[in-house]
């Protein structure tokens, strides 16, 4: 009998030892709650807005160039911005990408919209109340609300009038093109644009033209095709980042490099130190940070009922090594 009173005893003070415990840790919580409900209305409300940006390639300088500043423009404003692409170029993953931003319900999307498949994915999202901005790459028969990019046509004309400016009017031009396709609307654009100019120009004349599919080993391989077929070949027109460092590899591979001229697009790091060595004559400068940056602006005053443009065109600027500081010229001497 004395045992199991033993036993109650023991049983009862451990009960009431837990439900002292209990109180205990009831009172730490309700304290740390309020005090962490302090601190969270002490500090600035969380960001309003959460806005996706679908870009075409994530590995490529000119993409991360878009998403830096689209991020920059997430520290300035009222926005979470998100960042996606493929890794590589893949307008499929890109649609399933933008898909998915439609079913997360996000405040906005802004998309390359690379081929005329991303159309009725735009007013997909438009219809579900998800407003749209397109860049890079415009889709102006959508439902998008504003477009910001390079007026390429007109990145084709300032092209063509530098190389007439810089050959005095004579050449014989090799085009190496990112494509032709729907796919590659801007490159088709870049070339009209550079075609139409030229031939105005009697001295100039193109003997040949190939797609690089946005690849820089492709890009050499079509050039050095170009030169061994074409060997009075005597300038080079690149409608894509890679373009030019691809003829210039074909064209060093052949030791033909110091007879030729050659224009590319965008100030890839590799691509300005290729002008400061002399092996590109003529970079076509787009501003995909400010593509970025200005999208989320954009976004964020349609949401907020402001009137936007149709249409934002970004500046395009012909670099020659002379527009390089004088330092960086001074650094690596031209050809002989």
């Amino acid at each position: 009998m004395k045992r199991v009173f033993i036993i109650y005893f023991v049983l009862v003070s451990l009960f009431i030892t837990s439900l002292g415990f209990f109180f205990y840790f009831y009172q730490q919580v309700q304290t740390f709650d309020k005090k962490l409900t302090e601190t969270i209305s002490t500090e600035e409300p969380l960001s309003k807005h959460h806005f996706v940006l679908v870009g075409e390639e994530m590995d490529h300088d000119y993409w991360r160039l878009v998403g830096e500043g689209a991020k920059k423009a997430e520290s300035t404003y009222e926005a979470i911005v998100e960042y996606v692409g493929p890794k590589r170029s893949n307008p499929e993953e890109q649609l399933k990408l933008f898909d998915m931003a439609i079913k997360s319900k996000v405040d906005g999307i802004i998309v390359q919209a690379l081929n005329d498949d991303f159309t009725p994915m735009i007013n997909k999202a438009v219809k579900e109340g998800i407003p749209v901005i397109t860049v890079d790459t415009d889709a102006p028969e959508s439902l998008r609300s504003a477009y910001i990019g390079t007026d390429n046509y007109k990145a084709g004309q300032l092209a063509g009038q530098a190389l007439i400016e810089d050959t005095g009017g004579k050449a014989i031009v090799g085009i190496v093109t990112g494509g032709m396709d729907n796919a590659h609307h801007q490159h088709r654009l870049r070339l009209e644009g550079f075609k139409d100019t030229i031939a105005q120009v009697e001295g100039i004349k193109v003997v040949a033209l190939a797609e690089s599919k946005l690849t820089r080993v492709k890009a050499e391989e079509k050039a050095y095709k170009m030169l061994t077929e074409h060997e009075d070949i005597t300038a080079f027109y690149g409608t894509s980042s890679l373009d030019g460092m691809g003829i210039v590899a074909a064209a060093n591979t052949l030791n033909k490099l110091n007879d030729l001229y050659v224009m590319t697009f965008d100030t890839l790091d590799e691509n300005i130190q290729l002008l400061e060595k002399g092996d590109i004559d003529t970079i076509i400068g787009q501003q995909p940070f400010e593509m970025g940056e200005r999208s989320i602006k954009i976004m964020l005053d349609l949401i907020k009922g402001k009137s936007v443009q149709d249409v934002y065109q970004t500046e395009v600027t012909i670099i020659r090594k002379s527009d390089l500081p004088l330092k960086n010229r001074e650094r690596v001497g031209s050809h002989d």
